[in-house]
């Protein structure tokens, strides 16, 4: 295995392809919890958390429970059901064991279980690294790569997102463009921006 595989994986998770600006998922989260710094910033890390955890729990169903017994087309049930209990066992563990930490963290938790760009990197590890993968440790290690780098460029953008929201809410914004409007118009911008990204060849 090459470090720069696991180099083109992270940057282009990060930057090229970067599940928010590029492919569009997880963007009800991205607008919804960008209004300010902190709570992007915790989002971020939770589902950067989630993804890489999720990322080995579905390497392990696709692996040694779908692809064995030839049942590949149960991929998206499986995944789904996986992604939510594994989001509410997180959940309850946490609100047992540190309620200070669950006071952070418990709304947060609760909305990646609907977070569609944890579903699509599990979707995206299976199509990129396991359906053809011959060797099991090497594309369990892609998928951890790939799972916990989306979640960084998630966490990103998202505080990209907020530092630029909590300027514009010191700006002298028409009326008609206050709000989702002028979100929409500064997530636009940006998703303009990262395209530049795509120049990169490797």
């Amino acid at each position: 295995m090459e470090l720069n595989q696991l180099f083109m994986i992270a940057i282009s998770v990060i930057f090229i392809n970067n599940f928010i600006l590029s492919k569009f998922l997880g963007l009800c989260p991205f607008i919804g919890v960008s209004k300010k710094t902190a709570p992007a910033f915790y989002m971020g890390l939770a589902v950067t958390f989630v993804m890489t955890a999720s990322s080995i729990i579905t390497w392990a169903v696709y692996s040694f429970l779908l692809k064995p017994f030839h049942i590949e087309y149960l991929r998206t049930l499986s995944f789904i059901l996986v992604i939510a209990s594994f989001v509410q066992l997180i959940e309850m563990f946490i609100q047992k064991f540190s309620p200070a930490l669950y006071r952070v963290f418990g709304i947060y938790l609760a909305l990646i279980t609907t977070n569609c760009a944890v579903f699509g990197v599990a979707v995206l590890n299976s199509e990129m690294f396991l359906k053809s993968a011959d060797n099991a440790v090497k594309a369990l290690i892609f998928c951890v790569t790939q799972g916990f780098c989306a979640g960084v460029g998630f966490t990103i953008v998202l505080l990209f997102m907020s530092g630029i929201r909590e300027r514009l809410e010191l700006c002298d914004i028409p009326r008609p463009m206050k709000g989702m409007a002028i979100a929409f118009i500064v997530a636009s911008l940006m998703s303009m921006a990262f395209m530049g990204f795509s120049g990169f060849r490797f």
